[in-house]
C-alpha cells in the first residue's frame, strides 16, 4: 500500500524574492533561449534595464545613454537623474519598490511593475549598479541576486546619472551568445520612438530625426508605392504606406514597448483604417484589399497598460486609461481626423492609394475561383497523406505554451520520420516536402494555389490572410547541410520572401542546426556542429575517437534526434541584412546569373570543400 503523504505546515515553503525569480524565469522575462531569437530572455534582461533609462528621458531627463556589450558583459549608463542615493539596493532587490509606484514621477511608463532590474539582478551571475547625483556616488554589487557589496555614499564630481553592468547567468542561459542584430534593431527602435535621443553602442550612433517616417524608410521591404503617409497627435504617432509586396507588415509599440505580438491598439488601428478609407473614398472596399500590401509603424502612449505577459509583446488594455476613452475610439478619431485630412491635402498620394486598392481586387478577384479550389484540395490531401504531422495544441487550446509551438519543414520520408518519433507532440508539428520546391522568385500569388507543395505549407500555417492567425510561432527549416538541402532550404526561404516577407520580419522563420560530426569513445560521445568543436572533441578524447561525418538528417538516428530538437536546439534565425530589400536579395540569389553572384558561390563552395576535404583527411 501507498505512504499516505502528509500535508502539514512543514509543507510549505516562502521563497524570497531572488530564489522565485530563479526558479520560474519564464514569470519574469518570457523564454530564456541562448540568444538565437530576437525575444530569448538576454534580450529581455537588456531592455529591462534600457526602459529605465528611456523613461528617465521621456520626463526630460538625459539625452544619451551609452550601451556597449563585450564578452558577455552588458554596461548601460544614462544621465538621467540618477537613483536616489539612499534606495539604490532596494530598488534593484526589493519587489514592489520602484519610482514607478508614483504617477507623477512617471505617467506613461512601459515598466510599471518595478521587476525589471530585480530580474536582471537575480539572474545575473554579476550585477552593478552605480548612482550619481547631487554630486555624490553609490555602488551597490550582486552576485544571482544576493548582495556582495553595499558601498558607502561618496562625494563624486561624475555626472549625474545610473550606470548598470550585469553579466547574464550561464546557469540559467546556457550556451547563451548575444546576436548583435537583436540588439541593433531593439536600439534602433528606441531612437525612432524618442526623438531626441542620442543612444551609442559599442561607439556607433543612433538618432532619428523623423521617428516612425525613418522606421518605415529603413525597414521596408520594396520601394513604398507613394511617399510615406506620416502623421501625429500627442499620445499616438502613425506611418503608413503600400509596397508592391504581399501581405501585412506592422511595426506597433506601446510607451516605446515594441509589441510584437501585437495587441488592441495594433487591432483598432486595422479596422480603423479600413473605416477612415471607405469614408474617403465613399466606396465599400473589401478590408483585405484595403490593407493589402501595407506596411504600416502605429505608436500609442496609454496610463496603466495592461499587457498579456510579463515581456509586454502584446497589449491587452482596452482602454488608453482609467478616464479615457476606448482603444477602438481612440484610434478611430484619430486617423478620422489626421489620415483624412492628410489626403484631402494631398490628392495625388490619396489617387496611387485608391489605384493600389483597386489592383489588389482585381487581383483577390481573378485568384476566387482557384483559391476555392486550391482549398478544397488542401484539406482532401492533408487528410489523406499526412504531409502535416500537427501538434496536440491547436487542439487542446493550450496558450501557455503558444510560443513554443513550433513547424519543422523537412525534406525526405527519413527525416520527417526521425523528427516525427522524437518531437515533443505537445507543441511541435512537422511539414514534409515530397521533393525540391520550385523557384516561384517573379511569380505571382496565384503559384502558391496553383503549387500543391506551397498551397499545403500556407494552409498549414494558415497565412493566407496575414500574420494574425499563425499556426506555429516557429517555422524552421529542417534540411540536410549538403548542397541539396542548402539549394531546398533557398527555395523555401525564397517562397516565404516572395510572399509573406512579414513571417522573416517577425522572426518566425529559423534554420535548423544539426551536427555535422559526432566524435565518440566507449564512455563519451561529443556531437559537433563545427570543424573546431570537433578537433576540440578529439583534443578532450586525447585523439582517441571514432568520427562521423552526418551527411544528412536521415543518417541520424531517431534516439539522437531528440537531442537535437529538445531544450538544447540550435535554431539559426533567417534575417535581412541591414540595407538589403527583400526585392534586392531574392534578385541576388534567385534571378539570372550574374557574374557577382557566381563569384559569391564559386567562392563559398570552395570553403566548404576546404573544410569537407579537410575532415575526410582527419
Amino acid at each position: 500500500m501507498a505512504e499516505e503523504v502528509q500535508y502539514t505546515e512543514d509543507n510549505i515553503r516562502s521563497l524570497d524574492w531572488k530564489e522565485h525569480i530563479r526558479m520560474r524565469p519564464g514569470m519574469y522575462i518570457g523564454k530564456l533561449g541562448d540568444g538565437t531569437a530576437y525575444d530569448d530572455g538576454i534580450y529581455v534582461l537588456v531592455k529591462e534595464v534600457l526602459d529605465n533609462c528611456i523613461d528617465e528621458f521621456v520626463m526630460g531627463n538625459g539625452r544619451t545613454i551609452e550601451v556597449s556589450i563585450k564578452d558577455k558583459t552588458v554596461k548601460i549608463r544614462d544621465y538621467g537623474r540618477g537613483v536616489p542615493l539612499g534606495k539604490v539596493v532596494d530598488v534593484v532587490s526589493k519587489i514592489n519598490t520602484g519610482g514607478k509606484y508614483d504617477s507623477k514621477a512617471f505617467k506613461k511608463s512601459v515598466g510599471l511593475n518595478g521587476v525589471g532590474t530585480k530580474a536582471v539582478n537575480a539572474l545575473s551571475s554579476y550585477f552593478k549598479i552605480e548612482s550619481n547625483r547631487d554630486d555624490k556616488t553609490k555602488v551597490a554589487e550582486f552576485s544571482k541576486g544576493e548582495l556582495t557589496l553595499d558601498g558607502p555614499i561618496e562625494e563624486s564630481t561624475r555626472r549625474k546619472g545610473t550606470k548598470v553592468v550585469f553579466t547574464p547567468d550561464e546557469d540559467i542561459f546556457v550556451g547563451y551568445k548575444f546576436r548583435m542584430q537583436h540588439i541593433e534593431r531593439m536600439l534602433w527602435n528606441y531612437v525612432y520612438l524618442n526623438r531626441g535621443l542620442t543612444i551609442l553602442f559599442n561607439g556607433e550612433k543612433y538618432f532619428s530625426e523623423k521617428g516612425l517616417y525613418d522606421l518605415l524608410e529603413k525597414n521596408m521591404s520594396d520601394e513604398p508605392l507613394y511617399p510615406i503617409i506620416h502623421i501625429q497627435d500627442e499620445d499616438i504617432e502613425v506611418a503608413i504606406t503600400h509596397t508592391s509586396s504581399y501581405g501585412e507588415e506592422y511595426y506597433s509599440f506601446v510607451n516605446g514597448q515594441h509589441t510584437t505580438q501585437g495587441g488592441t491598439h495594433q487591432q483598432a488601428f486595422r479596422e480603423a483604417y479600413v473605416k477612415t478609407i471607405r469614408e474617403f473614398y465613399q466606396k465599400d472596399y473589401d478590408a483585405v484589399d484595403i490593407r493589402s500590401s501595407i506596411v504600416a509603424a502605429v505608436a500609442v502612449k496609454v496610463m496603466e497598460p495592461v499587457f498579456e505577459s510579463q515581456t509586454k509583446t502584446k497589449l491587452g488594455s482596452n482602454d488608453v486609461g482609467p478616464d479615457g476613452p476606448t482603444m477602438r475610439t481612440f484610434v478611430n478619431d484619430f486617423l478620422k481626423k489626421y489620415l483624412d485630412n492628410f489626403l484631402h491635402r494631398n490628392p495625388e498620394t490619396a489617387e496611387l492609394l485608391q489605384k493600389k486598392i483597386l489592383q489588389s481586387e482585381r487581383e483577390r478577384k481573378d485568384l476566387a475561383g482557384i483559391k476555392k479550389l486550391a482549398k478544397k484540395r488542401a484539406k482532401e490531401v492533408s487528410l489523406h497523406n499526412k504531409k502535416l504531422r500537427d501538434c496536440r495544441l491547436h487542439f487542446n487550446k493550450d496558450k501557455d505554451r503558444a510560443d513554443e509551438s513550433t513547424l519543422f519543414i523537412t525534406e525526405g520520408d527519413s527525416a520527417s520520420g526521425s523528427i516525427t518519433k522524437v518531437r515533443d507532440v505537445n507543441v511541435q508539428a512537422v511539414f514534409s516536402l515530397k521533393g525540391k520546391p520550385l523557384n516561384c522568385y517573379g511569380l505571382t500569388k496565384k503559384i502558391v494555389y496553383e503549387n500543391e507543395e506551397f498551397n499545403l505549407l500556407q494552409a498549414a500555417l494558415n497565412i493566407e490572410d496575414g500574420l494574425e492567425n499563425l499556426r506555429y510561432n516557429k517555422v524552421v527549416l529542417a534540411t540536410d547541410a549538403d548542397v541539396d538541402g542548402m539549394h531546398i532550404r533557398l527555395l523555401l526561404i525564397t517562397f516565404f520572401l516572395q510572399f509573406f516577407p512579414d513571417l522573416v520580419k517577425n522572426g518566425h522563420l529559423s534554420v535548423l542546426s544539426t551536427p555535422l560530426f559526432r566524435v565518440r569513445d566507449k564512455k563519451t560521445t561529443y556531437y559537433c556542429y563545427s570543424e573546431d568543436e570537433k578537433l576540440k572533441a578529439i583534443e578532450k578524447l586525447k585523439g582517441r575517437a571514432e568520427i562521423t561525418r552526418f551527411k544528412g538528417l536521415g543518417e541520424i538516428s531517431p534516439d539522437e534526434f531528440k537531442n537535437f530538437i529538445g531544450e538544447e536546439m540550435r535554431l539559426e534565425p533567417v534575417v535581412i541584412g541591414k540595407g538589403k530589400s527583400v526585392n534586392e536579395l531574392l534578385e541576388f540569389y534567385m534571378g539570372k546569373n550574374t557574374p557577382q553572384r557566381q563569384e559569391f558561390i564559386i567562392e563559398n563552395l570552395k570553403i566548404e570543400q576546404d573544410l569537407i576535404d579537410d575532415a575526410v583527411a582527419k
